[in-house]
């Protein structure tokens, strides 16, 4: 058995997935819009807790009244799935969907998570170089609170990559140089930070972190992808509830953990730099590894389960995409395999929605493929979308270009690409980040513009 176990309490899951586009080439300057300036705060208090230092700003906004939850990447179940949304109109108005309100954000990537009528996402400022994690009011957008510490984070295709994860109580992120932070969901008082990097010995992925942390329970689950492999964390105390050994140097990727749990013990699957490993929930223990799906550069898609213990893996880098069948006893074996001209996903996860797999394949096109691997239909050449995010609700796949920031609305349905609706919503590019939904509002962002636009309902 390969793990230590330390007595804590709960249950245990975590697991979230990165949207970092990931280009060999040089940086390049950006500069549709600068960096947002940090306004001198109205007060300011010192957190310390041990070593741990950072700075908590409070802002004049005010939470939302508002219903509806998107407590980390993916959603609150991880598929990318809209379960509580009205019935959505097939069309936008004539004038475009209501834009409700719009910030400026340093150069990122990072995606929202919605709780409580409270926004939060990670940021960056160059000028004061400090993280940022901020809360900003559902309703209009004004910050409730930030809370900031030091790390010299260079530009490289944007700083910050990340989506919090949140509960009622607490929010956890992961920082581009590898730092996770604890905060109170509400007034942002820290509660712990670690250093993956100081105390794990974690080597930062190229283009920075992009794994997002994942709660369940009282716990968050991290991939150091160093000493240890994996943790279970006390959500309370930042304690770790047991650590997976690392059965070589299985490191850190862009990817995150996903679960599953219809194959054996409860799971939690994550994409290494040399492999896939399963690891049981309850306990850490390392249940398998695999070399069957391996990208050592940049994996970014996390894991897709598909049921009955199959799991999509797919990715960049002519990768391809694999299923491989998790089994109670033993390594997992490849189901099929598909080469990159047929599907793979560079960037975005793929999303299963009532048993068909979608997603956006390298030649830019959207593609709809049945689970045992035949593509059903592409969006043909005069309709591609480029590495931008996203997701499905009320059967409708809402789908960012990342150049053109024009929003598609597409039919989710295996018979056919139907395009019903689409509008440019900003003047910029590199709109990267994972898409987030609650009380009918879809959050997206380009490179340094968040925007909260109405979700256009059916009418009559």
């Amino acid at each position: 058995m390969i793990c230590r176990y330390l007595p804590a309490v709960a249950a245990v899951l975590g697991g979230c997935a990165v949207l970092v586009w990931l280009a060999a080439s040089a940086p390049r300057p950006v500069a549709v819009r600068a960096p947002e300036a940090v306004p001198s705060p109205p007060r300011a208090v010192a957190d310390t807790v041990g070593r741990n230092e950072g700075t908590l700003v409070m802002g004049d906004g005010v939470p939302s009244a508002l219903a509806g939850s998107w407590q980390q990447f993916r959603g609150p179940d991880r598929t990318n799935v809209v379960r509580d949304v009205p019935p959505l109109a097939r069309s936008f108005p004539s004038e475009g969907p209501n834009v409700l309100w719009r910030i400026e954000a340093g150069e990122g990537h990072a995606g929202a998570a919605v709780h409580n009528g409270r926004v939060y996402m990670m940021d960056y400022d160059r000028d004061r170089q400090e993280d940022v994690v901020r809360c900003l009011s559902l309703d209009d957008g004004r910050e409730i609170w930030r809370h900031t510490y030091s790390v010299v984070v260079r530009r490289n295709h944007g700083m910050s990559r990340t989506v919090p994860a949140v509960t009622d109580d607490y929010v956890v992120t992961l920082g581009p140089k590898c730092h996770v932070v604890c905060l109170e969901a509400r007034d942002g008082t820290l509660l712990w930070k670690k250093d993956l990097v100081e105390e794990n010995g974690t080597r930062v992925p190229p283009w920075y972190a992009g794994q997002c942390p994942l709660i369940d329970g009282d716990r968050v689950i991290l991939a150091p992808g160093a000493d240890p492999l994996m943790m279970a964390v006390d959500l309370a105390t930042g304690e770790p509830v047991w650590e997976t050994e690392n059965p070589g140097e299985w490191g850190m990727t862009h990817s995150s953990v996903a679960i599953v749990q219809d194959a054996g013990p409860r799971q939690y699957v994550y994409c290494t730099t040399q492999g896939v490993v399963g690891v049981e929930a309850e306990t850490g223990r390392l249940l398998w590894t695999t070399t069957d799906w391996r990208i050592t550069l940049a994996n970014v898609p996390t894991p897709v389960p598909l049921g009955d213990g199959r799991v999509l893996f797919s990715g960049g880098y002519n990768s391809g995409a694999v299923l491989l069948q998790i089994s109670e006893d033993g390594p997992p074996t490849v189901l099929w395999r598909t080469p990159a001209e047929t599907f793979a996903s560079d960037q975005q996860t793929p999303i299963f929605y009532k048993g068909h797999i979608y997603g956006v394949i390298p030649s830019g096109q959207m593609a709809c493929m049945d689970p045992d691997g035949r593509v059903l239909w592409t969006s043909g050449a005069a309709n591609r979308f480029g590495l931008g995010p996203f997701l499905i609700a009320d059967g409708l796949l809402y789908v960012l270009h990342d150049q053109s920031c024009t929003l598609y609305v597409i039919e989710a349905a295996p018979d056919g690409y139907r395009e019903l609706a689409s509008r440019k919503l900003m003047d910029g590019h590199d709109a990267w980040a994972p898409m987030a939904v609650a009380a009918g509002r879809l959050i997206l962002r380009d490179v340094t513009q968040v925007l909260c636009i109405e979700m256009p309902r059916e009418t009559g």
